[in-house]
């Protein structure tokens, strides 16, 4: 698990006084319009997030916290630091999440009254302010909602498929969006030997290829993929997106899939460059 680093002193202090998810004219932030999370003794209190969390901030000695997995901060009250503040009500500190766009902060209070405490927080829109850094790529959670509008898409008349080994395959469709690229692929097992998948490769490769010819790959990996499924029996789909690539026309994009040994069944599949150049839109 990854260990949250906890800032002190000056740091504990602005983060006390003047932070908040809701700007005041002169464009700082007010502590006072952060939301209020209670918290006691023996109870942890996990942030679900959105997308995948980047940075996460406690701003006291008073709580612990970790990163479970990728889109959960889970805190703790620490038992001791109740006696700094006399077990009555009051602000222990302010928690920050940094997500792949945004920025969410809340306002924790330390309560004896167990009826008032939360134990999971869903980090809403309302309490997030949008990071301003430019032409920001697109986050785990947008290619995983892309991914699934391309998944309920049909696929062209003449899509681009392959055999071998009892094994059908087809690229059902090829989407863009800004600067990305959507490809939708579907197996199909007409054996009764169940697919154990080993990996998925990605090549630039020639068209033409002779015994006598050094050939060079280039290897393009996806920056997202829908399913990890580990083998199939009878048919399996998947949604595969890669920031955007070019290559020329005497080469193809090889999509080949390889099964663990013993077996090693492997299909191909290749994409001229016209192919994505004539993705559709999502």
């Amino acid at each position: 698990m990854k260990k949250i680093r906890i800032l002190l002193s000056m740091v504990s202090l602005l983060a006390f006084n003047g932070y908040s998810q809701e700007k005041i004219k002169d464009g700082t932030l007010q502590k006072s319009k952060l939301e209020k999370i209670y918290i006691t003794r023996d109870v942890s209190l996990h942030f679900v997030s959105p997308e995948p969390i980047q940075y996460a901030d406690i701003s006291t000695k008073s709580m612990l916290g970790d990163l479970p997995v990728k889109n959960v901060l889970r805190i703790k009250f620490i038992p001791d630091s109740a006696k700094q503040y006399g077990f009555v009500n009051r602000s222990l500190g302010i928690v920050t999440v940094v997500g792949e766009k945004f920025i969410a902060q809340y306002d924790v209070w330390y309560t004896e009254n167990e009826e008032s405490v939360q134990t999971q927080i869903e980090i809403l829109p309302k309490n997030t302010n949008p990071l301003d850094v430019g032409n920001i790529p697109m986050s785990q959670n947008d290619l995983h909602n892309y991914a699934l509008q391309a998944l309920k898409k049909g696929t062209k008349t003449h899509a681009i498929r392959s055999s071998a080994y009892g094994m059908d395959a087809q690229v059902n469709n090829v989407y863009t969006v800004d600067d990305y690229v959507f490809i939708d692929v579907t197996y199909s097992n007409n054996t009764n030997l169940k697919y154990d998948v080993d990996e998925f490769r990605f090549k630039i490769d020639d068209k033409r290829i002779t015994k006598a010819t050094n050939v060079q790959s280039i290897e393009v990996k996806p920056v997202y993929q829908l399913y990890n499924k580990a083998s199939f029996k009878r048919t399996y789909r998947n949604v595969f997106a890669f920031k955007k690539f070019t290559f020329p026309d005497n080469k193809v994009l090889a999509i080949e899939l390889t099964e663990k040994q013993i077996s090693g069944r492997v299909i191909t599949l290749q994409l001229d460059y016209s192919d994505v150049l004539n993705a559709d839109t999502l």
